[in-house]
C-alpha cells in the first residue's frame, strides 16, 4: 500500500479529497487564477490539513528587491512567469516578486485563512496555510 500518488490535472480541477498535505513549488506566481486555486485547494484539504507554498523571496515593496537576486528574479518573471499568467484565464500576473503581502491576499482569497512564513532563504519563502 502506498502513501502518495501522482496525479495531472489543472490547478483548478484535479481530483482530490482528504489530503494532509498539499505541496506547491515556485508555481502559484505562474497560475492564471492562483486565488481560484487556492479555492481548490480548500476542498482538497482534511480540516487539520497543510498547504506548502514555496514560492521566490521577494518583498512587498519595489524597492525591497532591488539586489541581484530581485533584479534576477525580475527579468525571469518578465520574460517567464507574467506571459505565463497572463496566456490562461483570469490572467492575475503575480510574477515573481509578489510578495509575501500579495500571496498572502491571494491565498486568503480562495478562503484559506491560517498563513504563517514558515522559512526563508535569500531565493524562496515557504509559507504555511491551513484551514
Amino acid at each position: 500500500m502506498t502513501n502518495a500518488s501522482f496525479e495531472v490535472g489543472t490547478a483548478k480541477e484535479y481530483p482530490a479529497t482528504d489530503l494532509d498535505l498539499v505541496t506547491f513549488f515556485d508555481c502559484l506566481l505562474d497560475m492564471g487564477d492562483p486565488a481560484g486555486a487556492a479555492a481548490h485547494v480548500k476542498q482538497m484539504l482534511k480540516p487539520d490539513g497543510t498547504w506548502m507554498i514555496v514560492e521566490p523571496m521577494a518583498g512587498d515593496k519595489m524597492e525591497d528587491n532591488m539586489n541581484p537576486v530581485g533584479r534576477i528574479f525580475y527579468a525571469a518573471s518578465t520574460l517567464v512567469c507574467i506571459p505565463t499568467s497572463l496566456s490562461q484565464e483570469v490572467g492575475t500576473a503575480l510574477g515573481a516578486q509578489a510578495g509575501e503581502a500579495r500571496l498572502r491576499d491571494v491565498i486568503t482569497a480562495g478562503g484559506v485563512r491560517n498563513v504563517r512564513r514558515a522559512t526563508a532563504t535569500p531565493f524562496n519563502m515557504v509559507l504555511e496555510a491551513r484551514l
